[in-house]
């Protein structure tokens, strides 16, 4: 019997996704747990797998096209299931036409009604309706109308609904999504334009900024924003705005570090960096000031047991930051492995977005790229941020001789409201110690 497979809710509170490819071509048989179609979110792409034998009898979404969470994407069959009429099967599903952008992809054998443009003698114009017809208007078409001029409208149902909520036509919103579809932004922009028009009253206009002069031709490149760097900005911008940053610097003597590494390095197959050692360093830490592993909520402060540590990876499409679970269980080669293949991963987006949530703290180390010291954004919901710098050649007193020494300078970014300030200058003076005595961390 065919079903309608919708899009996914792929990542928590997400509204819409991007069809990145059909994994399975139309008309092809899969089995329960093959990959059907890869969507692609702010930072992950993700394979939806099939639960059930079956057969994809139809495509509703081209790939590239953006597609709000419930809407549908195909159609599926049971196995060996043939179509006999395509539009009567969509129309019985309650799919009249097809998601804005897409192009429908007939089934061999199948039998499809002609569009009007097909039956309409060349050289003459199609008539547009004078009304929608029933079988878009009624609840069955949750994308298409018409308006008063007969142009077709699309819209998602969420933005119906929303336009319907604050009297706004629908004819006289501008879509933004692809082909022109009216999407949930465009509603609220649209309604956002209605509520501030009426308070626009004749008082004197504030004084404007000057305006930037336009630069001369050829010496700027436009760079639109990508999904993932819109995220990104709106993350860090709410981090800002919503969370109380306070920050606590140190500076660590990690010469014997850098030769325990030196030592693993030696005789272990698996090489171990300087970060996996920070890594290990943060969770033993956690472990030791359990009041810093923790979640800031509206209800409550969510403790964790275990330490989940996020870990920032930059590519070309952005940064990510990826989430190693249970670290304070994971020995340093098991650490550096599985670093290894979430940077391997997220160069290629084959990132899962269960590994992109969670965590309670996260590692940020620019140190390979010489830099000494900086602060970093805290990853909301996470309650902390480390950021770490180069390891340096620089004087340092042991004891009461100066020496020169290898230095670390790192800066723990946290949230106040979870976190006190004593809590977070104990949780330095432990990492810190862990830093310079490494062997306490590898018992």
């Amino acid at each position: 019997m065919a079903t309608l497979l919708s899009m996914p809710e792929v990542a928590a509170n997400a509204t819409e996704a991007v069809l990145s490819a059909w994994v399975v071509p139309v008309g092809a048989a899969f089995a329960a747990g093959d990959p059907i179609v890869t969507i692609e979110t702010d930072k992950a792409v993700v394979d939806v797998e099939a639960e059930a034998d079956g057969v994809l009898l139809h495509t509703i979404a081209e790939p590239g096209a953006s597609v709000e969470v419930g809407q549908p994407i195909a159609v599926l069959g049971g196995p060996g299931e043939v179509v006999g009429d395509l539009a009567a099967l969509l129309a019985e599903l309650g799919v009249a036409t097809a998601v804005a952008g897409t192009t429908p992809t007939p089934v061999t054998g199948a039998s499809v009604a002609p569009s009007p443009s097909a039956t309409t003698p060349a050289g003459t114009a199609a008539t547009p309706p004078a009304a929608p017809p029933a079988a878009a208007a009624g609840a069955g078409s949750p994308a298409a109308s018409w308006d008063a001029h007969g142009a077709r409208l699309f819209a998602s149902p969420i933005a119906r609904r929303l336009a319907r909520e604050a009297g706004l036509e629908l004819g006289a919103i501008r879509g933004t999504g692809p082909n022109g579809r009216i999407v949930r932004r465009d509603v609220e922009h649209a309604v956002a334009e209605a509520v501030a028009r009426p308070a626009q009253a004749p008082t004197p206009a504030a004084p404007r900024p000057p305006a930037v002069p336009a630069p001369a031709p050829g010496t700027v490149v436009e760079v639109p924003h990508s999904r993932m760097r819109k995220a990104i900005a709106a993350r860090l911008t709410d981090s800002k705005q919503t969370i109380p940053h306070f920050y606590v610097r140190g500076t660590a003597d990690v010469g014997r570090l850098v030769r325990v590494r030196e030592r693993i390095n030696a005789r272990s197959d698996v090489r171990v960096s300087v970060n996996d050692l920070v890594i290990k360093a943060v969770a033993c830490a956690h472990v030791a000031e359990p009041d810093m592993n923790v979640v800031w909520t509206p209800d409550a402060v969510l403790r964790h047991s275990s330490v989940d540590i996020a870990v920032a990876i930059a590519t070309d499409r952005g940064l990510v930051t990826p989430v190693l679970r249970s670290v304070e269980s994971l020995s340093l080669s098991q650490i550096s492995t599985a670093v290894r293949d979430f940077a391997e991963r997220a160069t290629s987006g084959r990132l899962r977005q269960d590994e992109l949530e969670g965590g309670t703290v996260s590692v940020s180390n620019l140190g390979m790229f010489g830099t000494e010291d900086f602060a970093a954004i805290i990853n909301p919901p996470q309650s902390a941020i480390l950021a770490v710098g180069a390891v340096r050649r620089e004087p340092v007193v042991r004891g009461d001789a100066l020496e020169v020494g290898s230095t670390m300078r790192v800066t723990l970014s946290a949230d106040h409201r979870p976190i006190d300030g004593v809590v977070a200058a104990r949780w330095m003076r432990t990492f810190l110690a862990l830093l310079e005595d490494p062997a306490q961390m590898l018992v």
